[in-house]
């Protein structure tokens, strides 16, 4: 049996910990430079910019789900994005990535989200396949673009004209 609950800031070691063992499957550990004051001031600060759902197993935490809203100017509603969905090995196959869509979804629903989106590694096939199976499916005309510390910096500071 497992449980779905929202994070609480007692939380964040265990979310960093999650979240390295994300970077790891997803061997992108070299990545990983947030901390847990990163964490603690942005999830639990005076201005949120993200949520965490915990799946919580009578042995300890399972796995997280952490997303956020964005906007849709289309659907001219808000949408929640997906950042990164984790269920650790020994829990896999369990419902517990399941449960945690599910969540997500009552939460769609009841902030009036038009969207629910994320987006996947082009090599993880189990993960693929499972969002198949809660009926996802890939935008793929859509590519996702990223400007990070370096080029926001140099954006931010061009001249104009």
């Amino acid at each position: 049996m497992h449980g779905i609950r929202f994070a609480q800031e007692a939380d964040v070691p265990e979310i960093f910990k999650l979240i390295r063992e994300l970077a790891a499957y997803e061997k992108l550990t070299h990545e990983v430079i947030a901390t847990e004051g990163d964490l603690r001031r942005y999830l639990f600060g005076s201005t949120r910019f993200a949520e965490v759902l915990l799946a919580e197993v009578p042995e300890g935490v399972a796995g997280f789900a952490l997303f956020f809203h964005n906007f849709s100017t289309f659907v001219g509603r808000p949408g929640i994005y997906l950042e990164d969905l984790f269920v650790r090995p020994a829990y896999r196959r369990r419902g517990i990535g399941r449960s945690l869509f599910q969540r997500l979804a009552q939460i769609a629903i009841d902030r009036q989200c038009g969207r629910l989106e994320w987006a996947v590694l082009d090599w993880n096939t189990p993960a693929w396949d499972f969002y198949r199976s809660l009926g996802a499916c890939p935008l793929t005309e859509w590519t996702i673009h990223r400007l990070t510390d370096e080029s926001i910096r140099r954006l931010a500071q061009s001249t104009v004209g």
